[in-house]
């Protein structure tokens, strides 16, 4: 491996570039590494600087129940920290796929089952605070879920509360802009 750097101003040494040449890759691969805090970080992604770390997210739907014109109903739950009304989400477990793992968030934070569109509808990026109280950009790759069964008690159920409400006032509801413009768009 080289790599190239200079010093900068703060003493920090940057990386400008570094070639790593693997015998599987079919030609070298190009990364850019910034240095934050003395910890180099790589960014495939070069955003704020720093690379988002990926979740995922259900974003579980129904027929609407009173309006029979083909519109949909989305669950939305409360976080357990803030209360804050959000989608299921978290991380993505080893050799799980991004929909499997949605369908996951979905059964253990909202008690909802059914089929999930192995297709992302799209994604939003957050601010996930640590428990360090550091902030840390976050990207959350969401997938559709139809609703098949709504269970009265599932794992978070004493810690989670669900309500069902049109896309429009889900947005509305929601923190995040992009999660609430993603919802506001979506179409079954």
């Amino acid at each position: 491996m080289r790599a190239r750097g200079r010093r900068s101003v703060d003493g920090c040494v940057r990386i400008a570039a570094l070639r790593a040449v693997s015998g599987k890759a079919p030609g070298p691969a190009r990364y850019r590494l910034f240095c934050h805090n003395f910890v180099i970080i790589r960014s495939d992604s070069l955003s704020f600087g720093v690379s988002a770390v990926k979740q995922i997210a259900a974003l579980p739907y129904r027929p609407a129940v009173q309006a029979g014109d083909g519109s949909v109903e989305v669950l939305l739950v409360t976080s357990r920290g803030t209360g804050r009304w959000v989608v299921p989400k978290g991380n993505l477990g080893k050799r799980e796929e991004g929909h499997a793992a949605a369908a996951r968030e979905a059964l253990e934070e909202a008690g909802v089952t059914g089929v999930v569109d192995p297709a992302s509808i799209g994604s939003y990026f957050y601010r996930k605070i640590l428990r360090s109280g550091a902030g840390r950009r976050t990207e959350v790759l969401v997938y559709p879920l139809a609703v098949t069964t709504e269970l009265p008690e599932w794992a978070e159920s004493g810690e989670r509360i669900r309500r069902w409400c049109s896309p429009e006032e889900a947005a509305g509801l929601v923190d995040e802009p992009d999660l609430g413009a993603l919802i506001r768009s979506f179409r079954v």
